[in-house]
């Protein structure tokens, strides 16, 4: 009776005949669907799949079969003498991954950046900062604690409309001429009146005008923050760290992208201007960090005036604060130009590593934390307005 298997293809009978030396040779019929045999008598792959992935196949006919180990890059050699992290062993401890995190070694601690500044250095900075005046954190002054207050009652009325938010001081002008400003209920169209802050009543359209508050800000900044009041293409601005901050202030000067330390803010365009102005010489103070020893005879150069793309340029002092490390240096200068620190050293061939401002017209960062800010007592800018700190 013929039998016929379940996609309907005819099956063949079993052999029942044959010599025992033609079985030991090999099976006349294999029930795996790997082995079949042809019309002829003899064995052929089919193209069907056994339960077992080789079937009845001979060892050396599998994919993997017997194949030596020196096919494989290492094959039998010691893993002593392996390279580390070549393929062909399991990596270990020691090894590098080079897959991902910074190709870091497992089972080492990760690296970590060394400090550009140490301790012998930021004594070494401090002592050179110990002998300029400085504004201490809580207002106190060593030699200025009865400084009379240096605030005046009395401005140009321009000046108050400006101070208020309205305009311009030139702008103020044009409304003062116009006779939409008024003084305790009467018009003034005079240029350069004077208005007492506390006393006079001053109006402009019919709504009075209040002096906006004068706030100053201290910061230490943090590298990678771009010292701007807004810049579309910057990733972070230095406004950003100045959370719970309800005022409306500018950074007064600069400090580039990664350069870290004393940055002031404040409302107050006439001391912005009297910090920043060259005329008036205000000192700074920087810690800085080359990327090797500075020579003796630089550090003259530096001292004595060196010649840069904008002008000539020389420190006001110079000094190493490390005495075992002459890469460390700490510099005062007054000069207010572009990147006119780093750019001194490169001028001779040297990397400025790591700069931070420690001092800038008094103040300093004692107390904050990278990224902190705090705002100036009545005292502190009393002191500055005074220009009291060259």
């Amino acid at each position: 009776m013929e039998e016929f298997s379940k996609n309907g293809r005819k099956l063949r009978p079993r052999k029942t005949s044959g010599s025992q030396e033609h079985r030991s040779e090999g099976p006349a019929y294999s029930t795996s669907r790997f082995h079949q045999p042809d019309r002829n008598g003899s064995n052929r792959h089919s193209t069907y799949t056994s339960d077992r992935p080789h079937g009845d196949r001979p060892r050396s006919d599998r994919p993997y079969g017997d194949r030596p180990r020196t096919d494989r890059p290492y094959g039998d050699r010691p893993r002593e003498e392996r390279p580390q992290g070549a393929s062909g062993y399991s990596r270990g401890k020691g090894s590098y991954n080079t897959r991902g995190n910074n190709a870091r070694k497992f089972g080492k601690k990760p690296f970590h950046k060394k400090e550009e500044f140490t301790r012998a250095s930021q004594e070494g900075i401090d002592r050179m900062i110990s002998r300029r005046p400085q504004v201490s954190d809580q207002g106190r002054y060593s030699d200025n604690d009865n400084v009379p207050s240096p605030i005046r009652e009395e401005v140009r009325l321009n000046k108050f409309i400006a101070n208020s938010g309205v305009c311009s001081r030139r702008e103020a002008d044009t409304l003062i001429q116009a006779g939409v400003v008024t003084v305790n209920g009467v018009v003034v169209t005079e240029l350069g009146t004077k208005v007492n802050v506390y006393k006079d009543e001053v109006r402009f359209n019919g709504e009075r005008l209040r002096g906006e508050e004068k706030v100053y800000l201290v910061m230490n900044k943090p590298k990678g923050y771009v010292t701007t009041a807004s810049d579309p293409h910057a990733d972070k601005t230095v406004m950003e760290l100045l959370k719970g901050c309800q005022y409306r202030v500018f950074p007064v000067g600069r400090l580039d992208k990664n350069t870290t330390g004393v940055l002031m803010f404040t409302n107050d365009g006439e001391i912005a201007e009297r910090l920043t102005h060259p005329s008036y010489d205000k000192k700074k103070i920087y810690q800085v960090s080359l990327d090797k020893p500075l020579t003796e005879e630089d550090c003259g150069k530096i001292l004595t005036g060196i010649t840069l793309s904008d002008g000539e340029v020389k420190a006001d002092e110079l000094e190493y604060i490390d005495a075992e490390d002459h890469r460390k240096l700490g510099i005062e200068i007054h000069s207010g130009k572009n990147r006119i620190v780093r750019r001194i050293f490169e001028s001779l061939g040297y990397e400025v590593r790591a700069l931070d401002r420690v001092y800038f017209a008094g103040l300093t960062k004692k107390g904050l934390k990278k990224g902190e800010w705090r705002q100036l007592s009545e005292g502190e800018v009393n002191i500055l307005k005074m220009g009291a700190y060259v």
